[in-house]
């Protein structure tokens, strides 16, 4: 086990590879292989924090490669309690504009074929963490906060939709996830939310939307989403995105008051 240590983490993408500046880049081992690249831990508004790119420093690793384990299993080595997770999405509502943060409070998970779990039976006992509360409501009105503070478009409350990708939404599926209650859409919150749940971290996801996802139905001259959008629409938010984490980071407590670190109490199946 690594001998390094930091408080925080974040899991972002291109454009916050120099959010620590003066941090080191080290390698974490884990049991479920490696993380998607080194991890980088230095200060930020005092606090220590690491940073780990999700696709890999070279964005190379698409959404259904990620080792969500193994990266979420790095981030517990250095004692990370608190994962900011950063992500693009795309809006399933006329409302919801790009450029516009989300911070979500639900996820609806139609990602399949992933590693989801740290407790696959013996010799972890069987464990079922629930997910009722998914994101942590303390870290939430702190960036809602933050929000205020750094000027930026956000709202407040959101369900992703989570996706396995790398392929973009059919006008069809984007109507369904409309239907049953998504707001947005997203390839990775996903199981990077449930595993870090069972570690006992807050999570907060801070998501920026890109695009209208395949279109919305109130508005047909909306184009369906494409890649050279959405990286100009992140490239065009990375300042705001940056500052947002920054300000979160400087007001959160150093102590938690929530519930996160309490979501493996009872729940591991006992046999008597």
């Amino acid at each position: 086990m690594t001998k390094q240590k930091a408080e925080i983490g974040v899991i972002g993408g291109s454009g916050l590879y120099s959010l620590l500046s003066d941090g080191k880049a080290i390698d974490v081992e884990t049991k479920y292989g490696k993380p998607s690249d080194s991890i980088t831990i230095g200060e930020l508004a005092g606090r220590m924090v690491a940073f780990l790119p999700r696709h890999g420093s070279k964005h190379t690793i698409p959404p259904h490669k990620v080792p969500y384990r193994a990266n979420i299993d790095a981030m517990s080595q250095l004692g990370v309690e608190r994962i900011i997770s950063t992500s693009a999405v795309g809006s399933l509502r006329a409302n919801l504009m790009p450029g516009d943060f989300v911070f979500p409070d639900q996820f609806i998970n139609f990602s399949h074929g992933r590693e989801d779990t740290f407790f696959d039976g013996e010799p972890e006992p069987v464990t079922h963490v629930s997910t009722a509360e998914p994101y942590c409501d303390e870290m939430r009105q702190i960036a809602v906060a933050a929000g205020d503070t750094t000027n930026v478009k956000y709202h407040n409350t959101g369900t992703v939709i989570v996706v396995s990708g790398p392929r973009f939404s059919t006008k069809a599926e984007s109507r369904f996830f409309r239907s049953i209650g998504g707001d947005i859409v997203n390839m990775t919150q996903y199981p990077e939310i449930a595993l870090a749940k069972e570690r006992g971290m807050c999570f907060l996801g801070i998501t920026v939307i890109t695009d209208y996802d395949s279109g919305v139905d109130e508005n047909r001259s909306i184009e369906p989403v494409t890649l050279d959008v959405v990286n100009a629409r992140m490239s065009a938010n990375v300042g705001k995105t940056r500052a947002l984490i920054t300000e979160i980071i400087k007001t959160l407590p150093e102590k938690r008051s929530c519930s996160c670190k309490d979501s493996l109490v009872n729940a591991a199946v006992s046999v008597k």
